[in-house]
């Protein structure tokens, strides 16, 4: 078994010009494996944090504390590890770094080792790293269906709409190929509708459109008729997945539209949002409530589970026991998988194991701060856990995911796509 001889960290760039962290992990054999950390702009409280310099260099947002932490805290305390032992390398990290949100290392520093250890691994075995996933963690590898961004909004977009993604899944596709096609022509339809409309004013930070609406259920009624202009029937094959990212705006039975220029109280948040789902396709709905809101929560839950996902990202940052509370409680029925969140890959492992034991769902997310590095692609075909969500169909770095689960495709085949599984019990044809 090979074991760690160097460890090595450098700031890199990531998709909104910000530096971020990139471990290289180099073993005894000479085979090197490399990670590199992504970055939230809507972040949950309880989330690990990214280190960052402060200062006014880059605007405060510099990483070279978190590279020094690498080089100088845990690499010594990883040579010599077997690099097949990736819960005792990640164990390591944890000890080095005891506080809840890694805030002594930085998140940033060892998600990115974390990531660096598990591809270390794969290569070491000359085997991908989806191979190296599933065999680690016991799973069978099946080619994830995407959830992918039309409109950016929210934290992703300057606020300019207060929800922060308006997405398209394409549940009745046959393989992953053709879901890129349909999500090709709603893309490009939604581009056109807002050239009419003179309303396009950019690219959001996940490369969706960035539209000036005048609402945020225009943008809902704008997504619908692109997926019509597409050749597609709203809910027969394309649905919508939304991204509330209430905590962004929202506090406890208070949530101010900024848009709209009006407050709503908890139960006027879950009416509105059951109006959309009761009109428009809408099979997920993410971070309806804000992360302090349990009883709205429960409520939304309650009424909407059997009919859409309810999605849980900032609520329960991939914490393997705020999963367990959130069942518990009849919360949610989905976790968004974000790794960054837990600070490594053990830590996301087991609040995946704690959403499947409570026959939850789960989405392996990327962040809207990304780069060219693809293990989201990985980890989610690896574990099999059925869902992606990477941004939307534009941008080199959500490409470049997109494009490795086709690839990832031709190696396991068409059979491998969990595209024909339904997401809710409703129907929406």
């Amino acid at each position: 078994m090979s074991t760690i001889k160097q460890v090595i960290a450098r700031r890199v760039w990531d998709s909104r010009g910000r530096p971020t962290v990139e471990v290289s992990l180099r073993l005894d054999s000479g085979v090197i494996g490399r990670g590199i950390a992504p970055a939230g702009a809507s972040r949950g409280a309880l989330e690990a944090v990214d280190l960052r310099d402060g200062g006014t260099r880059f605007a405060g947002m510099d990483v070279m504390h978190a590279v020094d932490n690498v080089n100088r805290i845990i690499a010594p305390a990883l040579i010599g590890l077997p690099v097949d032992a990736q819960e005792t390398i990640d164990a390591r990290l944890i000890a080095l770094d005891p506080s809840p949100t890694k805030a002594m290392l930085g998140g940033n520093a060892t998600v990115a080792t974390s990531f660096a250890a598990i591809h270390a691994a794969a290569a070491s075995w000359e085997r991908p790293l989806w191979q190296q996933i599933s065999e680690t963690y016991q799973r069978i590898p099946r080619v994830p269906l995407p959830e992918i961004q039309i409109f950016g909004g929210g934290a992703h977009a300057d606020h300019r709409v207060d929800i922060q993604d308006f997405m398209v899944m394409v549940p009745g596709a046959k393989d992953f190929d053709e879901v890129l096609e349909v999500t090709a022509e709603v893309y490009l339809a939604a581009g056109e509708l807002l050239s009419w409309r003179s309303e396009r004013t950019g690219v959001a930070d996940e490369g969706g459109w960035w539209p000036a609406f005048d609402s945020n259920e225009q943008a809902l009624e704008l997504l619908t008729l692109a997926i019509q202009k597409a050749g597609e029937k709203p809910g027969e094959r394309v649905v919508i997945a939304l991204d509330v990212a209430a905590s962004q705006f929202g506090k406890p039975n208070a949530y101010r539209l900024g848009l709209e220029k009006r407050e709503l109280d908890t139960s006027a948040m879950i009416d509105l949002l059951g109006s959309w789902i009761d009109t428009y396709p809408v099979a997920s709905i993410e971070d309806p409530l804000s992360e302090q809101d349990t009883q709205g929560w429960i409520e939304f839950n309650r009424r909407f589970a059997g009919r859409v996902q309810v999605v849980g990202d900032d609520y329960l940052v991939t914490n393997a026991e705020l999963v367990q509370e959130a069942a518990s409680a009849g919360a949610c029925n989905t976790l968004l998988l974000k790794v960054n969140q837990a600070g490594t890959l053990t830590e996301a492992i087991r609040a995946f194991e704690s959403a499947e034991a409570a026959s939850w769902r789960t989405i392996v997310s990327a962040r809207s701060g990304e780069s060219e590095d693809v293990t989201v692609s990985h980890l989610a075909t690896g574990l099999g856990c059925g869902q992606l969500k990477v941004g939307s169909f534009a941008r080199s770095e959500r490409m470049a995911k997109w494009n490795e689960c086709l690839r990832i495709q031709d190696e396991l085949g068409t059979s491998a796509f969990v595209g024909s599984e339904p997401l809710s019990n409703t129907s929406y044809a």
